[in-house]
């Protein structure tokens, strides 16, 4: 298990992850100028279909002002900076990586977020939070790198209140088939080593059992194709774009998971789910 999480951590190590922020935000402005989240969202938002995607689970979800929100593998934080800034929750994200999350807070600080929006360096396996604290849990795009699933699916019903929501808006497997396989690196993993892709329906018999009653079921396979079809349409995407975050190899990581889509190799899935009772 050690292996694999440092697999994944050195696969988000993002070394200059800083610079390359600051040097990529300069065009929208002096370090003193505040931004906001839609100025962030060609950087921030990790996942395919971007801040639509995160837009639809927020609302999928049931997420209101007031709200805790925990956003589980957060990234550089858009989603968590999003959803306070339209919806007017609490937003805490979480992420193994923390470059990613030293990135996430000076973001926040840009956006004037920071009382509203905060960052954490922790294992999705090991949530640093008590029992019941949260009232919506999110996960985009995270699941495929993590190999004990029953785990990741409990540890979010813990730190969820009972009657919480769980949103999960994930890569899937299309076909467990060996002749069948993925084209890698995509942009979780460069090797099959650092992915634990599931199918749709297998995801769904692994975080019932966690706790939890199906409360939405959308295949946006279709979505996120024409979501890729357009992208590729319009040409490379402005500065700055997801490859500061990643580095100069992303256009072959985001090729690879067109590819993969478009072949019907793998999917997507967006998924809510509600949390039942704990005894004590």
């Amino acid at each position: 298990m050690i292996d694999v999480l440092e697999g994944v951590r050195d696969h988000y190590r993002a070394t200059g992850l800083a610079g390359r922020l600051k040097t990529a935000l300069a065009a929208l402005g002096p370090e003193d100028q505040q931004l906001t989240p839609g100025q962030l969202a060609n950087l921030d938002q990790f996942h395919t279909r971007g801040l639509a995607a995160t837009a639809e689970l927020g609302t999928l979800a049931g997420v209101t002002a007031g709200m805790s929100v925990l956003d589980v593998g957060s990234g550089v934080g858009g989603p968590a900076r999003f959803l306070a800034a339209t919806c007017g929750c609490q937003v805490t994200g979480v992420d193994l990586s923390e470059p990613f999350v030293d990135a996430a807070r000076y973001l926040t600080e840009r956006t004037g977020q920071s009382g509203q929006v905060s960052f954490e360096a922790a294992s999705a396996l090991e949530l640093p939070f008590e029992r019941g604290r949260f009232d919506v849990v999110l996960l985009q795009h995270v699941a495929m790198n993590i190999a004990d699933r029953p785990r990741l699916y409990r540890e979010i019903r813990r730190v969820l209140k009972p009657g919480g929501r769980f949103a999960t808006f994930d890569v899937v497997l299309n076909s467990g088939e060996p002749h069948y396989p993925v084209h890698y690196p995509v942009p979780w993993a460069r090797t099959p080593a650092t992915s634990f892709l599931l199918t749709a329906n297998a995801t769904r018999a692994t975080v019932e059992p966690a706790g939890f009653r199906t409360l939405a079921w959308h295949d946006d396979t279709e979505a996120a194709k024409a979501w890729i079809a357009q992208l590729r349409a319009s040409g490379p995407p402005p500065s700055p774009n997801l490859g500061v975050v990643m580095g100069p190899d992303f256009a072959q990581l985001a090729a690879n998971l067109g590819r993969n889509l478009l072949e019907g190799r793998l999917g997507i899935l967006t998924a809510v789910f509600e949390a039942a009772s704990i005894d004590t």
